[in-house]
């Protein structure tokens, strides 16, 4: 059981992350170098919207799974590392969950009203909250691959 549940947990994380890392660093710099707002702003709002529906679902199995491996060792057997990841996973799910669930439909309300400032404003509040995801994320996955070399906790 317990190697499929980490198949579940890395190919969530991978869709994840490397969506973010995607969506940060390769797709928003063109798209602001490229298109004006009221180009720019309904492609990302749109990109976005798919791409968060397939986020939830991800954290939805991470979290799953993440916790399904707690219950197969045992809270108080799990090593140190493991705490740390369920910390800063939940985290990253509530980041998440604000984003989609409070900015991103500002951004789209933004968008259907053409309202540039407004649709700006909520999509670089994402950027910023994206970031600091992506960030965490990538800390997560440093304690997730060498954690277990600094000893149980």
């Amino acid at each position: 059981m317990m190697p499929v549940l980490i198949l579940l947990h890395l190919v969530g994380v991978i869709i994840w992350v490397g969506g973010m890392f995607f969506a940060h660093y390769c797709l928003r710099p063109v798209a602001v170098a490229q298109l004006a707002p009221p180009q720019r702003l309904p492609l990302l709002a749109g990109v976005l919207g798919r791409f968060f529906a397939v986020v939830a679902i991800a954290v939805g199995v991470i979290l799953g799974s993440g916790f399904a491996m707690f219950f197969v060792v045992g809270f108080k057997n799990a090593l140190l590392h493991w705490h740390v990841m369920m910390a800063t996973g939940l985290v990253m799910a509530g980041v998440f969950a604000y984003i989609y669930g409070g900015v991103y439909p500002r951004l789209v309300a933004g968008v259907t009203t053409q309202d540039w400032p407004a649709a700006g404003a909520a999509m670089d509040r994402i950027r910023k909250l994206v970031a600091f995801n992506l960030h965490l994320g990538f800390l997560t996955i440093v304690v997730a691959t060498l954690g277990a070399y600094f000893g149980r906790g």
